[in-house]
């Protein structure tokens, strides 16, 4: 079960296919279980910046942070864990890489739970394979390539400004 969260000051409508995201990103890491728990968070900027503080010394807004609560073999029966989104931060950011404001949700969903069942991007080679997951992820809801020639060449490693995994 997906729990969804939407903070009463980001006045935000969740993206329809959410379910979809979290599915995809756990088929393209090879994980296809019939129930997947988790829950995501939509909120302010500011909630953002005081967890990105509070839990990685890193005193900013990002786009999404991950808070997995498992390790490899994951038991679907157990949450994988938690996703906090900033909502204005990422709708600014789809602005800007001119994307409509749910697909690069989406695709941040993607990346997060990606990071939940224990991928990362902190060096070139881990990079590349989780690129690889979230282009398979996005191919296969037929959304766009994040790391295509045409995506923004500025972030080629990272999607947008991803802070790393948060071990809880």
């Amino acid at each position: 079960m997906i729990d969804i969260i939407i903070d009463d000051d980001t006045s935000y409508q969740a993206p329809a296919r959410i379910d979809e995201a979290v599915r995809a990103a756990c088929a393209s890491a090879g994980l296809n279980a019939k129930q997947i728990a988790l829950c995501i968070r939509f909120a302010s900027d500011q909630s953002i910046h005081a967890l990105n503080q509070q839990w990685r010394a890193k005193d900013h807004v990002t786009d999404v942070l991950s808070f997995p609560m498992q390790e490899a073999p994951f038991n679907a029966d157990e949450s994988l864990g938690d996703i906090a989104l900033a909502v204005p931060f990422i709708n600014q950011e789809a602005v800007r890489l001119n994307l409509p404001a749910s697909d690069h949700c989406l695709h941040l969903i993607i990346h997060a739970t990606l990071h939940l069942l224990g991928f990362d991007h902190i060096d070139e080679t881990e990079a590349q394979d989780m690129q690889r997951l979230e282009q398979q992820a996005m191919h296969n809801m037929g959304l766009h390539d994040p790391y295509s020639d045409s995506a923004d060449k500025e972030n080629s490693n990272k999607p947008t400004t991803c802070e790393d995994t948060t071990h809880l």
